[in-house]
């Protein structure tokens, strides 16, 4: 996926989950849109530099969204896309292009029961769901899910189980917004009942893949696998 008009800022401050203090690369001062509620603490830090898309709609609040921020590393900086949109963008874009194989019928926000799905499809004949998480949460070049604790996360990936147990193809993408993770866990220390259920998922028969992504400032594209640890911590 694409964006367009990006400009280059420094992160200020954070006044609410959707708002950023930012100023441009002459000084001016700006409040953006972050298109990401969830804590993202460890790139939000005051002196980041972070990327802008602004917006055509000249009746807008905010005059553009914080998209993408860069992250100090050993040896560097990682550029992260934080846009919680994107990853189901581009999932849908991979889904089409055959990412896990041919499918027909392919739907987003699928509603079954009392839940949305974020992608629905027919693979070989049965029908596929497809439940998409973004990561942005990286430590020590692994990829952990979720930076919060996500009761609606949480209520998809047992019923994926319930679903499969059934007889559907059922399967959690985690798109890890950002190259050069090692691997991807479940956040067992901020979440144990995800990690457990994510588990109990694959046991089931989910499909629980990773992917990382390309990430320019304008620019965001699913790259490769990530090999996947659901093993618990030890006590």
């Amino acid at each position: 996926m694409q964006y367009h008009q990006i400009q280059r800022a420094v992160f200020h401050a954070r006044p609410n989950r959707f708002l950023a203090e930012v100023s441009l690369p002459d000084g001016t001062p700006v409040c953006a849109h972050v298109r990401n509620t969830g804590r993202c603490a460890e790139l939000l830090v005051p002196g980041a530099r972070v990327f802008l898309e602004y917006s055509k709609n000249p009746n807008r609040r905010t005059p553009c969204d914080l998209v993408a921020v860069e992250k100090a590393v050993a040896g560097g900086t990682r550029l992260i896309n934080m846009d919680s949109s994107a990853p189901n963008q581009v999932v849908g874009e991979w889904l089409a292009a055959g990412g896990l194989g041919p499918v027909e019928q392919l739907r987003a926000e699928y509603t079954l029961g009392d839940s949305r799905f974020d992608f629905c499809a027919v693979r070989n004949g049965r029908p596929l769901l497809v439940e998409v998480k973004g990561c942005t949460l990286e430590e020590d070049g692994v990829a952990r899910f979720p930076d919060a604790p996500t009761l609606r996360g949480l209520k998809h990936i047992r019923e994926l189980t319930a679903r499969a147990q059934q007889g559907w193809d059922c399967c959690v993408l985690v798109v890890i917004q950002m190259k050069g993770v090692a691997r991807f866990c479940p956040n067992w220390a901020t979440q144990p009942a995800f990690g457990t259920a994510l588990a109990e998922a694959a046991a089931a028969g989910v499909e629980v893949r990773a992917m990382d992504c390309r990430v320019t400032p304008d620019a965001l594209f699913l790259d490769a696998p990530v090999p996947v640890d659901l093993t618990p911590p030890q006590a």
